[in-house]
């Protein structure tokens, strides 16, 4: 990645108005397809290091280092401070301090307020402190949807049901009823069959989950987040398309999906590849063969964009816990997108205006179009959890 490099960008203020991506180039408030939410409460070093560390993918940083030397604990430090009053690269501790002066709720409306994102695609149902849609929203300044996670929907459902039939009729009731106010549903995947699991596999995967007993969670819940039997989470797959609502796959390497993928092209329902580090230019692929199937852009565009049709591609954060992660992917991707649409522009590749247009898809047209985030808007199969305050 290359983001470090080029001059500093124009900075919005943090009042909910769009900062400039870069140079010459104005995105549109971005859609965030896929986050988690914010820690409600106050951080200290350690635990603000502790989340910075899981955004990596990393354990604890090892003795006598900090995670703030990092490409992420580096983009935070020159994107955050501003919207907070302070210079950029203003040391983690004096940054630390004035965010604990301005208290958590506050510092987190002018961190979300200044990410240039006006709708948030929130993933739900495994047991979490972090905000909820509604809060979410509320705190941005914007609109938030919800995106039903599929494991934890199938484990509640699993915790309440003593046997075979209620489990697989009840899976059946709790998919129709989140469908009615879902935005989308999500689930991990590595592989899916091209035809639905048989009945009978899928009533002894079911037998073999209500034979565990429910895994202890903190505050007396129920763990609802480990991955289901691979049967189950096919049956949970294809009963997901069943419905029609978009449904995200987040997988490590999506070529395993193939079969998947092919299957299901007649079916009406939209699939969006939400692919691990370094997969991401696969998913692209997949999406330029497929008209039903997009791909998260990743946090390089420039490579994405070469392999599938721009209205195939859509931005996420993947933010969780920290606001200031929803800051530096908007900022990290806002740049990106500048500096390739500078590029094919001096090239002659296509016009400025054709740059914006694209820069746009990406951002936020093709995401408003795939989950119908316009019609939710509206007030029709709204799934919306939030309005502007």
């Amino acid at each position: 990645m290359d983001e470090a490099t080029g001059s500093p960008d124009t900075l919005g203020p943090a009042t909910g108005s769009v900062p400039r991506a870069g140079p010459g180039l104005g995105l549109p408030p971005l859609v965030d397809q896929h986050s988690h939410g914010t820690v409600h409460g106050e951080l200290g070093l350690g635990s603000f290091e502790t989340h910075l560390a899981t955004a990596a993918g990393s354990g604890p940083a090892p003795v006598g280092t900090t995670y703030f030397d990092s490409w992420t604990g580096l983009a935070v430090r020159r994107w955050c401070p501003p919207l907070l009053g302070l210079e950029p690269h203003c040391t983690p501790v004096r940054y630390l301090a004035r965010r604990r002066e301005l208290g958590a709720y506050r510092a987190a409306r002018l961190l979300l307020r200044g990410t240039g994102i006006g709708t948030f695609l929130l993933e739900s149902g495994a047991p979490s402190d972090l905000t909820s849609a509604a809060e979410l929203a509320a705190a941005a300044d914007g609109r938030a949807h919800e995106v039903v996670r599929l494991e934890p929907l199938a484990e509640q459902v699993a915790d309440t049901s003593g046997t075979v039939d209620a489990f697989i009729g009840n899976t059946a009731e709790a998919l129709y009823a989140a469908a009615q106010h879902a935005t989308a549903f999500a689930l991990g995947i590595t592989f899916c069959d091209e035809t639905p699991p048989d009945p009978g596999e899928v009533r002894r995967a079911a037998a073999r989950r209500l034979s565990v007993r429910p895994v202890p969670h903190r505050a007396g819940r129920t763990a609802r987040n480990r991955a289901p039997d691979p049967v189950l989470a096919q049956h949970l797959m294809w009963s997901a398309v069943a419905t029609g609502l978009p449904v995200q796959l987040h997988c490590g390497d999506p070529r395993p999906l193939i079969g998947f993928l092919r299957a299901t092209a007649g079916f009406g329902t939209d699939l969006v590849l939400l692919p691990e580090r370094p997969h991401h230019r696969r998913a692209a692929q997949l999406a330029a063969v497929f008209p039903h199937v997009y791909a998260d852009a990743g946090p390089c565009p420039a490579e994405t964009l070469g392999e599938a049709p721009f209205g195939k591609l859509l931005f996420s954060t993947g933010a969780r816990a920290l606001p200031e992660l929803y800051v530096t992917a908007a900022r990290l991707f806002g740049r990106a997108m500048a500096r390739l649409a500078a590029e094919w522009v001096a090239e002659g590749v296509c016009t400025g205006e054709e740059a914006r247009r694209i820069a746009g898809l990406v951002a936020a047209g093709t995401a408003r179009r795939v989950y119908r985030l316009d019609a939710a808007g509206s007030g029709a199969g709204s799934g919306s959890a939030g309005l502007s305050g």
